[in-house]
């Protein structure tokens, strides 16, 4: 176990969640995967292959096409092992961004599945809630 896994092994799940998220966000991605994805890691994003590696290099092409991507996490729930994340997500600043809800099922305190649901943000919405 690297230093780094020994530092986020007793965070509560919702922040290594979070962690995983603003790791992926930044750029990090292969060091989020190190820290907090276990060996057996599956997911349900439609557009790719449910292995971990597919979903990596996924991960790692567009953080290198949007190198300034902001993550702003609005909502963190936990519930025994299942994580939900509620967060607005932009590619770059300029970005209207979208509504991201992240599902995360945790198994030995690392992450063994990954739901992920989003929608854009409109430019007009007659909702005078907006989304976040």
């Amino acid at each position: 176990m690297s230093a780094e896994q020994q530092s986020t092994s007793s965070l509560p799940l919702k922040e290594k969640a979070v962690s995983f998220l603003q790791l992926v966000a930044s750029g990090q991605v292969r060091e989020a995967y190190q820290c907090y994805i276990s060996p057996g890691f599956t997911h349900h994003n439609p557009y790719f292959k449910g292995d971990a590696d597919t979903l990596m290099l996924a991960m790692e092409e567009n953080a290198e096409k949007n190198p300034d991507k902001i993550l702003e996490v609005r909502l963190a729930i936990q519930e025994n092992e299942t994580v939900v994340v509620h967060s607005h997500v932009k590619q770059n600043p300029e970005d209207r961004g979208g509504a991201v809800v992240h599902i995360f099922r945790f198994q030995g305190g690392q992450v063994a599945e990954l739901w992920d649901v989003g929608q854009p943000v409109p430019e007009d919405s007659p909702n005078e809630n907006g989304m976040f």
